[in-house]
């Protein structure tokens, strides 16, 4: 790759020839990232390596913050609600000796407060990735876009806006000029086809094997290949009526002398799963898990015979825990998101990992219970979260600088706030799997035993045995392993099964074991420096160190902070009641003042409106009305802040919650709110300082105008 630094301070300029932005990939996070750009009226282009998109079930997870970003996307919410299952299908995680036999637990992670929108406008939802991908595709579709195959191009004209390149794989890149070029290449009828693409600023959103990454020089920090894993996507309606009948749930553990594995319910009503199993090479290869060979292994798990168990796909994947070691490079216009910016073990999508003919490296030993936690575990706290949430912090600033509102170097600051949270995520998997390890150790299966075992077989005093040797000393001794499981040792009449199984519901009483939701995390997050204006009472501090155990999200409205949700009337004459969200267009790039009708609070709003058109930033003020202080709402604010015209009197609807002791501030404070919903400014009390002097310091230090 040839490489030119760009000035940081550059502004773009318009040229015909030059895409505004470039996307490489397009799975979620690509798709979530031009549908937001194109919203805010910046024109992209997506090139996709694959000619067709997986139907591989993948991640199927989505938490609160990726729903809330959601809701931005039209109709994609109300949707996603209509499709998936009921959530008493899939609020619970069953532990068991197998599908038809006995129940060891089961642990309900949705909590009343999770379905009454308290702390978010928007519940989490259990939907397969490949079909969120349908629905995002349709909604580009509806903004004008179209999916092209290689054999559709014609020339360069394929290359312009609003396209989604199937089929075109990103060779190289050159930073050499004024803008980025890249070549991609296409097989069209049988001939490969080596075609430039001109752009301005350059997202690599192509997975865990990020070219973009590679071709930048961007390393990985972090632990590489934890484990090599398959997984098996099948359809069976008679195992998901079975289930659906007898115990509904999202993931069932299976314990038993025969097999170990866990299964993953997409939709009991359609009968479609995914088993995860664990992978030993050298001992074993690919090829040994034929269809067959997992049919014979669901009948195992199971625990019954199912005659319609039909086998779809099966993938080979690498689980990883590591962060680039930076997501913005080359003068702030090549930036990576998602899972090409952080792999970590719940990294969502398989066709997001590294497959079996990229690397073929020898994996250090982790052991059957090890391995299987893992990849339980990768399920829940999914790389495609993050990443959807990476695509919200970014669309808003590409926007910025495309339209001239901020210097290049504003980009640098989704480095500054991604990266850490990417870090943190990282860690808090790490705790969430070392939950996850009480279960099968309860039971008397020592991963630190299995660890050793596996290690002497590869390359200790069993390396010398023949490859088929090896293979059967290693199922002999996983055989006996799982004789901890068999009915003779795990039942309430011998003394050590009495035991564990009174410590297994000890470890679900208590919340101890593996968890699906993180409120404190997914809602609390907040970024210490980047685009915002920090407080002279923040200190710099690391966030707080994850447990793995559920926390319930506390509201802030510290700069970093999400806005907090509440419902609220827009204007006096409407019943209708919104989110504080929704008070942040997903239309425009365009800042959300929050005050108090009080005098100080209106004069603070006139020099924001001044020094936002200046600076040409939109702004919206929003007054916020307590219901005990009717008096004047009905004339509202139109006197107080004309002329100016964008603003709105909002009615807090709570009768019970004050807004601003929810924020911990007075009613004589005031926030600024981003157009990503995070928390710019505030100021906690009345502004004792020139309002004018603050509001410009206060811009010039978020979009890095100085």
């Amino acid at each position: 790759m040839q490489r030119r630094g760009f000035s940081k301070e550059q502004v773009f300029k318009g040229n015909d020839a030059v895409l505004p932005v470039l996307i490489i990939g397009a799975g979620p996070v690509g798709l979530v990232l031009s549908i937001l750009l194109t919203k805010l009226g910046i024109n992209s282009t997506v090139l996709e390596r694959n000619k067709a998109f997986s139907k591989h079930p993948q991640a199927h997870f989505i938490n609160n913050r990726s729903m809330e970003i959601f809701r931005k996307i039209d109709g994609l919410v109300e949707e996603i609600q209509r499709s998936q299952p009921p959530v008493d299908l899939w609020r619970k995680f069953v532990y068991c000796t197998s599908l038809s036999g006995s129940i060891l637990g089961s642990v309900d992670h949705i909590q009343p407060q999770d379905l009454e929108h308290v702390v978010s406008p928007v519940s989490v939802a259990h939907f397969s990735q490949y079909k969120l991908t349908m629905l995002l595709l349709k909604q580009l579709e509806n903004l004008g876009f179209k999916t092209c195959a290689p054999e559709s191009s014609e020339g360069n004209k394929q290359f312009r806006e609003k396209k989604i390149l199937m089929g075109h794989e990103c060779v190289s890149i050159d930073t050499s000029n004024e803008f980025i070029t890249v070549t991609a290449s296409s097989v069209n009828n049988g001939k490969q086809i080596e075609k430039n693409i001109h752009c301005n600023i350059l997202i690599g959103a192509d997975g865990a094997g990020s070219t973009v990454r590679k071709l930048v020089g961007i390393d990985m920090e972090g632990e590489k290949d934890l484990q090599k894993l398959v997984s098996v996507h099948f359809l069976s309606k008679r195992l998901g009526q079975f289930l659906l009948k007898e115990n509904p749930g999202m993931l069932f553990f299976i314990f038993n002398t025969e097999a170990i594995g866990v299964l993953v319910a997409h939709d009991l009503r359609q009968g479609e799963f995914v088993l995860q199993i664990p992978f030993y090479p050298p001992q074993q290869t690919i090829e040994d898990f034929s269809s067959k060979a997992c049919e014979k292994l669901i009948s195992k798990l199971v625990g019954r015979e199912f005659g319609d168990v039909d086998v779809i796909d099966i993938k080979p994947w690498i689980m990883h825990a590591e962060v680039a070691e930076r997501f913005v490079s080359c003068g702030n216009r090549i930036i990576l998101a998602g899972d090409a910016a952080h792999r970590f073990p719940p990294a969502g999508g398989f066709d997001d990992g590294i497959m079996f003919g990229e690397r073929q490296s020898q994996v250090e030993c982790r052991g059957y219970v090890c391995v299987l936690l893992r990849t339980w575990h990768c399920h829940f706290r999914k790389g495609m979260n993050t990443g959807i949430q990476d695509a919200h912090n970014l669309a808003w600033k590409v926007a910025s600088v495309i339209k001239g509102i901020a210097p290049t170097s504003m980009l640098n600051t989704y480095d500054m706030e991604r990266r850490p949270i990417s870090v943190f995520n990282t860690r808090l998997s790490l705790e969430n799997y070392r939950a996850a390890m009480s279960v099968p150790a309860t039971l008397g299966l020592n991963p630190t035993v299995a660890n050793t075992v596996h290690k002497v077989i590869i390359n200790g005093v069993g390396s010398i045995l023949p490859s088929g040797l090896q293979r059967l000393a290693l199922d002999g001794i996983f055989a006996i392993g799982r004789a901890q499981l068999s009915e003779s040792v795990l039942n309430e009449s011998n003394p050590v099964g009495s035991s564990r199984l009174a410590k297994l519901r000890h470890i679900f009483e208590e919340g101890k074991s593996l968890q699906l939701q993180f409120p404190a995390e997914d809602l609390g997050f907040r970024y210490l420096q980047g685009a915002i204006m920090p407080e002279s009472s923040d200190v710099a501090s690391s966030p707080q160190v994850p447990t793995g155990r559920r926390r319930d999200y506390i509201p802030s409205a510290q700069p970093g902070c999400r806005l907090p949700h509440m419902f609220v009337r827009v204007n006096p004459l409407s019943k209708e009641m919104v989110s504080t969200h929704d008070l942040v267009s997903g239309d425009k790039v365009e800042f959300v003042l929050i005050i108090a009708p009080v005098k100080g609070s209106y004069h603070l709003a006139h020099e924001a409106f001044k020094v936002a058109e200046e600076r040409q930033v939109g702004l919206k003020v929003c007054v916020f009305w307590s219901t005990d202080s009717g008096v004047g709402l009905d004339k509202g604010s139109k006197e107080a802040l004309s002329p100016w015209k964008n603003y709105a009197d909002v009615e807090v609807c709570s009768k019970t919650t004050n807004w601003w002791d929810m924020c911990n501030m007075t009613n004589r404070g005031a926030i600024l709110v981003r157009p990503d919903e995070h928390i710019a400014w505030r100021t906690i009390s009345e502004l004792t300082g020139d309002p004018r002097a603050e509001m410009q310091r206060v811009f010039s230090s978020i979009i890095r105008a100085h």
